[in-house]
């Protein structure tokens, strides 16, 4: 039997204006639709349930309400969200209910509705404190919207907040990094999250790259600028526990372990993925396509797939390594040993008792260095521990 889904992902897609560099599914819309949002993620959960997936006493431990912008759709959203999912499923006392929030929107009043509603984490979205560089990106809360959020945060009782933060961005901003990662270290939150600058070709950015108006990413500022940030956050007292993210005093995004330890979950909304091994979905992403569909008594599904046995084991040595927990030797193989090996001597990793762990530097080549082990069979052999 496959074990029950413990993990939800819950999309909403409004923001107020798209960013240069975003490519998720989103809508523009300033105003948002928390009522409409509502209505369409409670007809797709009836769908869900008529399925048999996702039954009405699923008692929850992770919930993950990402965006999009939620915070632009009110303090009423999490009241809204909390009664289409029930309050059976939502009972759990150690529930780690995530909210995504922008500075500008998440205001003392949100703040206090969501904590009420059962909110007990927040990830705020700052990006950069440097003005000109949230202009360039399209950020609407100014460089003095990041306090004034981690205060209304820690006024309404939710002391668990992590903030966002994007490295790799062209030197011509003038942005400086180390000030960056200076102002956001004061905040002394529990949680720090770093996403390297990426440029999709959809995207404003994409296309102003791909005509020469903007410069593509430069791959050693990149690099520097992630292994600056990593040496300055662990000096700092967080734990680097995964390619990505950073945490002080056990505080891990326990959401985000559940798709690391390839746990199953469900994803509701526009452009949601959801899994139970083997079976990955996702949702059609356009807003006004999924809301017709769901509440015409249609599944949001848009398509699936079923992993195979040799892309299970890729996946397995990926998941695996991105995190600080690493692989257990004893999965590795003698091929797979000497590859770690030889990453050790290339400072790309280390052993940690009966562990192959990954260093900042190696988390740098994650995707080359799972390919090349997933090839000596590491990934093909029953883990241990």
């Amino acid at each position: 039997m496959a074990p029950p889904i413990r993990s939800v992902y819950v999309h909403a897609p409004f923001c107020a204006r798209r960013c240069s560099y975003c490519d998720f599914a989103v809508t523009v819309d300033p105003d948002g639709d928390a009522g409409g949002w509502g209505e369409a993620l409670a007809a797709e959960l009836r769908q869900v349930e008529r399925e048999g997936l996702f039954g009405p006493a699923s008692l929850l431990t992770t919930l993950y309400v990402g965006g999009g912008t939620p915070s632009l759709l009110g303090p009423g959203a999490m009241d809204v969200l909390a009664g289409a999912l029930g309050p059976g499923r939502l009972s759990a006392p150690d529930l780690e209910w995530t909210a995504e929030a922008n500075p500008e929107s998440f205001t003392p009043e949100l703040a206090k509705r969501w904590r009420a509603a059962g909110v007990n984490r927040v990830s705020l979205g700052v990006q950069s404190f440097h003005e000109p560089t949230l202009q360039w990106m399209g950020r609407l809360h100014g460089a003095e919207g990041p306090a004034r959020a981690v205060e209304a945060a820690r006024d309404a009782g939710i002391a668990n907040v992590s903030i966002d933060l994007i490295f790799g961005l062209p030197v011509a901003l003038g942005r400086s990094w180390t000030e960056d990662l200076e102002r956001a270290l004061a905040f002394e939150v529990p949680h720090v999250s770093l996403y390297g600058l990426t440029v999709e070709p959809r995207t404003p950015l994409g296309r102003a790259v791909a005509e020469g108006r903007e410069p593509p990413v430069d791959a050693e500022r990149y690099r520097e600028e992630f292994l600056l940030a990593a040496e300055r956050l662990a000096a700092a007292g967080y734990e680097h526990y995964e390619v990505s993210n950073f945490a002080r005093d056990g505080l891990l995004s326990r959401h985000n372990g559940a798709y690391w330890d390839g746990r199953p979950y469900l994803g509701l909304g526009n452009g949601a993925h959801s899994y139970r091994h083997p079976v990955r979905s996702w949702n059609v992403r356009d807003w006004e396509a999924y809301r017709a569909r769901v509440l015409a008594g249609e599944s949001a599904e848009e398509e699936r797939e079923e992993l195979t046995a040799e892309a299970a084991a890729l996946e397995r040595v990926w998941l695996g390594l991105r995190t600080r927990e690493g692989l257990a030797r004893a999965s590795l193989g003698p091929r797979g040993l000497a590859l770690a090996e030889t990453w050790i001597g290339q400072r790309l990793a280390d052993f940690l008792g009966d562990r192959v762990r990954l260093t900042p530097l190696g988390w740098l080549e994650l995707d080359r260095l799972a390919v090349d082990l997933d090839a000596v069979g590491a990934g093909l052999r029953p883990q241990a521990g």
